[in-house]
């Protein structure tokens, strides 16, 4: 049976960057605690969930305009600096990261790793048009990402294998276990989420409803869009309170659904996204294990790849 991996890739190679000491370099004095951390993770997941198809899924663009358009406070807090230029804004990363990116990009083109992105998309647009193509098809599909927002998309074939916690502590999301941790139905998550707001990616959330409030409401009302409705038309069931604080975040609420919920109409072409039994270019990938003084975390990959075919 086919199961494609979805992989948030800049989830995971942060959490490799700030998880593997920067004494870890390359003989010239390079830090590549990223880029070994990185490949030391897809070799674990691949071994670990044996996918037959593999995409790191890309952030071409961290911040999209249309995002930022509807909601000005969407990550305002990780801009660095904007262009204005109609480029994406950029991004604060870690100086020693930033050079290491495209080494592991480099190190997935060598396996004969799948990696796609989307001009003005992230990476978690990638993930949910991939995510619902594959799932319409009756394909299994595993997304990997440290990021909850993702957890929107479990379904019966569709798991959510959440890092959050760490590599060995991963959390496998199934409809189940979303409403055994938030109390809300599977697909909602992101209503929930924008009801409870998050920090991290600047959402303000309604004022006054907690995780608690916010997963009754959602399991009482459904979308935002349900509970906006159940607010305006005086809905019984729903409390004076609760009516009273949607209310007042109405053009909050009239936005949030776009700038939460991943995209399903991201154009991504169709893709090889088989994982091979041995690199693409083995010779370009023990070059690249040589130079970075990473050869062992190459050996691995290899021995991942040569497992899962097997």
């Amino acid at each position: 049976m086919t199961r494609v991996m979805l992989l948030d890739s800049a989830s995971l190679y942060f959490r490799a960057f700030y998880g593997v000491p920067d004494t870890v370099t390359a003989p010239d004095g390079m830090p590549v605690n990223a880029v070994r951390g990185f490949t030391d993770m897809v070799s674990t997941l691949i071994t670990r969930y044996r996918p037959t198809d593999f995409v790191a899924c890309l952030d071409y663009d961290w911040r999209p305009a249309f995002r930022v358009a509807l909601l000005p406070s969407y990550k305002a807090h990780r801009v660095e600096y904007t262009t204005g230029s109609g480029a994406p804004d950029v991004e604060v990363v870690p100086d020693l990261l930033e050079p290491q990116v495209p080494v592991l990009l480099a190190v997935l083109k060598a396996a004969g790793l799948c990696s796609v992105g989307a001009d003005g998309f992230e990476a978690d647009d990638v993930i949910a048009t991939l995510s619902h193509r594959y799932d319409e098809r009756g394909v299994e599909v595993d997304v990997v990402s440290g990021d909850r927002d993702l957890i929107d998309l479990a379904t019966e074939r569709v798991r959510v294998l959440y890092t959050g916690k760490g590599m060995s502590n991963i959390v496998v999301f199934t409809p189940e276990e979303v409403q055994a941790q938030y109390g809300v139905p599977a697909g909602h998550y992101a209503d929930f989420a924008m009801l409870r707001g998050d920090p991290s990616d600047g959402l303000p959330g309604v004022a006054g409803i907690g995780a608690k409030t916010a997963a009754t409401v959602v399991s009482q009302f459904g979308t935002i869009e349900q509970i906006v409705a159940a607010a305006q038309s005086g809905d019984k069931a729903m409390s004076s309170s609760v009516r009273v604080k949607v209310l007042a975040s109405l053009d909050y609420l009239a936005v949030a659904p776009a700038v939460v919920r991943g995209r399903t109409d991201v154009p991504v072409d169709e893709l090889t996204t088989a994982i091979p039994a041995k690199p693409a270019d083995p010779e370009m990938l023990a070059a690249l294990g040589e130079r970075f003084g990473i050869s062992s975390a190459m050996d691995r990959l290899t021995a991942a790849l040569a497992k899962v075919a097997g």
